[in-house]
């Protein structure tokens, strides 16, 4: 009989629900893609009910329902941090402990709350057992139980879970053992998010922007942030110095001394950038990246392993996971390509499956084996008749039947196309199932794509899809990577070639794309027009917004963008031939949600 185990992770931010049947995942998806609130913390009901769903098992099937952390350490965190900062701490204590009074001390009555609801059961109706997982154990269990490794060295590093901030294990067969953890109020998560905040980009949201920021700047920084705000050991362990920053328990990340430290106040949010932030992201990117390094280096050196896995939101860091991969020494590195929390969900139920021992984990002895994320598509997927419906419920017409080289010339006529086909990602990477494609040849098309399409920032760079058997003709020193989630150099005679995707230092965070994704196909036919085997993508959606989930979704997207096509499994819709009634409700939609 089969064993089903559901993995859950909400209320801080990207909440998620995964299920794992007999080891083998089956569905995982965020809650934002849903609700159409990007992060949502709330609880993931509708994910759940998609996971359940793709399943066909009913919550009362399950055999167990696992949250990704324990909420009482993290009171116990909360409690210890508010104390050790008496008296300042006590507006932030007020605030917070009402609400743990009132539902997160009795965390597991909430899940059996929220659960029953989901559902429609009635208070006496028995549900599966309630388990608990610590927050780093479900970040090290989703980076080494899905890689391809029968052993590994696995490093987890993000802002904060229960204590830890900072966790090394070694994975062997299904089981992973700590090797040691750093605590919090010392993070490299939470440094790297004081920057984010200082820069005026939101903290949890705007990481990814000021990773972005960085080429343009100079780390002249670099050595004030080592002199004053962390005390780096050889080992890449390390300390903040805490007089600086004001997370602990304020309501800001940073203090008067970090902003005198940098001669001014924060930016205010969206505030235009002065080159002061370009050089303090340049400068806290270039601290980050020697940390990490030095504990990859340190852990190889002390375990003699040769695989390296990651989790976490600083292994969502695609710079940092680029030097790794060059410079660590590891022979092959997994990056969990939900690395952040959204993932926890999925290592929590895979971490309860093995050991329990519900399931017994086997490892691919092939030459060259593959990770069971099954390229991230655990999301929902949609028929045809889904499509046409969707398209009949706007009022919208259509081509059908359009083939991939039809895709391939809009895009050699310098068309933006929103793509939309199978299972929907999972995780924070659109890999070309909810993608928007352009040509990479276009000088102009990334400020097309940043102003009028995605709008959002003009120095955001957009990320290249490459066909795998091509990827070394055109990138340096990476061979594979499926989860964009790696920055590599654009080779130096290509660079002029592909203007759109190669950032302002040379390099392209790289998705190879294998013959069996249904993209390969756009992106073969392109190739054989063009002689470019690559593509610009980037995530189905506008700036505020997460990735669109279903047909309706996307059609409401292409219509209040520029964009100039939407092609979904077959269908083709055409800007220029929507009516004007349409047009306008997709604009009265999105105003309304926004």
């Amino acid at each position: 009989m089969s064993q089903y185990v559901l993995g859950i992770s909400a209320f801080y931010h990207d909440s998620a629900a995964a299920i794992i049947c007999d080891g083998v995942i089956v569905a995982a998806a965020q809650e934002e893609r849903f609700s159409r609130i990007k992060h949502d913390a709330s609880f993931p009901s509708q994910a759940i009910a998609y996971c359940l769903a793709e399943a066909d098992v009913l919550l009362s099937d399950c055999d167990a329902i696992v949250f990704y952390d324990k909420p009482l350490l993290k009171f116990e965190r909360l409690l210890e941090t508010y104390l050790a900062h008496s008296p300042r701490g006590f507006i932030s204590f007020s605030r917070a402990l009402p609400i743990w009074l009132k539902e997160k001390l009795y965390f597991k009555q909430l899940l059996r709350r929220e659960c029953r609801t989901l559902a429609g059961l009635d208070k006496k109706a028995t549900l599966p057992p309630i388990a608990f997982s610590e927050h780093h154990l479900s970040h090290a269990a989703s980076a080494f139980y899905p890689s391809p490794f029968e052993q590994a060295v696995v490093l987890c590093l993000d802002g904060v879970g229960e204590w830890a901030t900072t966790s090394a294990w070694i994975g062997e067969g299904q089981c992973l053992s700590p090797l040691w953890e750093l605590h919090f109020p010392h993070s490299l998560g939470l440094l790297y998010s004081a920057f984010t905040y200082y820069c005026g980009f939101k903290v949890n949201a705007g990481e990814y922007k000021l990773m972005g920021l960085a080429p343009y700047g100079k780390p002249v920084y670099a050595d004030i942030i080592k002199r004053h705000l962390i005390d780096i050991k050889a080992d890449g362990s390390f300390a903040l110095n805490l007089d600086y920053f004001d997370f602990m328990v304020g309501e800001r990340m940073v203090n008067q001394a970090f902003c005198a430290l940098f001669d001014g106040p924060a930016l205010a949010h969206d505030a235009p950038l002065q080159q002061k932030h370009k050089d303090l992201a340049a400068s806290i990117q270039q601290v980050t990246e020697e940390v990490v390094l030095a504990m990859a280096m340190h852990l190889k050196a002390q375990t003699g392993q040769t695989h390296l896995c990651l989790a976490g939101g600083v292994a969502l860091n695609c710079v940092a996971n680029g030097r790794l991969l060059r410079e660590a020494g590891f022979d092959e590195i997994f990056v969990q390509p939900a690395a952040g929390d959204a993932g926890g969900a999925l290592g929590a139920a895979l971490e309860y499956s093995y050991q329990s021992g519900l399931v017994t984990r086997e490892i691919n002895t092939s030459p060259s084996p593959q990770d069971s994320m099954q390229g991230s598509q655990l999301g929902p997927t949609f028929t045809q008749d889904d499509i046409e419906q969707a398209c009949a419920e706007w009022g919208v017409q259509f081509r059908a039947d359009v083939t991939a080289e039809g895709v391939a010339h809009l895009l050699t006529e310098q068309a933006v196309v929103g793509y939309f086909t199978g299972r929907m990602e999972f995780g924070p990477r659109a890999l070309g199932h909810r993608s928007i494609l352009g040509d990479p040849r276009d000088p102009k098309m990334q400020s097309v794509m940043n102003l009028k399409i995605k709008q959002r920032e003009s120095f955001r760079p957009f990320a290249p899809i490459v066909m795998d058997a091509h990827v070394a003709d055109w990138f340096c020193d990476i061979t594979y990577s499926p989860y964009m989630l790696m920055v590599a150099q654009v080779q130096s005679d290509k660079q002029s070639v592909l203007p759109a995707i190669t950032h302002v230092d040379g390099s392209a965070r790289v998705q190879t794309v294998h013959s069996s994704q249904p993209v390969h196909q756009v992106l073969a036919a392109f190739y054989a027009k063009t002689g470019v085997p690559v593509l610009i993508n980037t995530s189905f959606n506008v700036r505020g917004e997460p990735p669109v989930c279903t047909p309706s979704d996307a059609i409401r997207c292409f219509l209040a963008t520029e964009m100039d096509y939407l092609y979904m499994d077959g269908v083709l819709l055409d800007k220029q031939a929507m009516p004007d009634a349409v047009m306008q409700r997709a604009q009265e939609v999105t105003f309304a949600k926004d």
